[in-house]
């Protein structure tokens, strides 16, 4: 896997380099972002759920409640014109608190889960590199591509249950990661700029070690690659150039 990996970060930096001497070559040159110029920025998000009585596919009856949060600030440095390299700090924090859910199969496998709490929170820093492609004569819109190389982790634990009932479980995460992201900028004056972003390729490292109750442990490793269009990491942000 490791190889996987270098060698799709090679095809895409020559892939990068490629189009940007491509671009320079055959088409008139265009600046969008000065060689020079500091970009920093960051994205936030919030959410959160209320479920009382809700039912859902074979969840019936769901009393739960909860939320999440998501913060990333962006620096970068324009080292050439339309070229750019700088560093991205992800946070999140996860709730979840369900007190009563049935969950139905059938008519004669039917089971109550409730008491379950869990929270989780997650953490990673990322090198970026972004390469510029302004649309037309304009001054205010491009497109971009970002590659991402991120490494992370993330804390959990789960309870379930009552007094002498309850049980628990503690898990630490650690994850290597490498992606191209591409997006959109829009400048709504002369510093400010909404960014939309949106994954299409990853290829994710990871390892998980839980401890149960205090006395069992187990570790799971995992690999994963997406090639297609990620709906699920949709971002949105906003962008100082200075």
């Amino acid at each position: 896997m490791k190889k996987l990996l270098f060698i799709l970060c090679l095809a895409c930096t020559v892939m990068v380099g490629y189009a940007q001497d491509f671009h320079q070559k055959k088409l008139p040159p265009k600046v969008f972002v000065p060689k020079g110029q500091w970009i920093t920025g960051s994205s936030v998000s919030y959410s959160e759920h209320t479920e009382n009585n809700y039912d859902l596919l074979i969840f019936e009856n769901i009393n739960a409640d909860g939320y999440t949060f998501k913060v990333s600030p962006m620096f970068a440095y324009a080292l050439k014109d339309n070229m750019a390299i700088g560093g991205r700090f992800k946070y999140g924090r996860t709730l979840v608190r369900m007190d009563e859910t049935q969950l139905n199969l059938d008519d004669e496998n039917q089971f109550d889960v409730n008491n379950i709490y869990q929270l989780k929170h997650s953490y990673s820093a990322m090198a970026i590199f972004r390469n510029y492609i302004p649309l037309g004569e304009s001054k205010r819109f491009a497109i971009f591509s970002e590659t991402q190389l991120e490494i992370g982790g993330s804390q959990s634990k789960v309870a379930n249950g009552r007094g002498e009932a309850l049980t628990g479980t503690y898990s630490e995460s650690t994850d290597l990661s490498f992606g191209v992201t591409p997006g959109m900028v829009a400048f709504i004056n002369n510093y400010t700029a909404v960014e939309v972003s949106i994954g299409v390729l990853g290829v994710n490292l990871g390892k998980t070690k839980q401890v149960t109750n205090q006395v069992e442990t187990g570790t799971v490793s995992s690999t994963t690659a997406n090639f297609k269009i990620n709906l699920f990491s949709i971002g949105l942000g906003i962008a100082f150039y200075l």
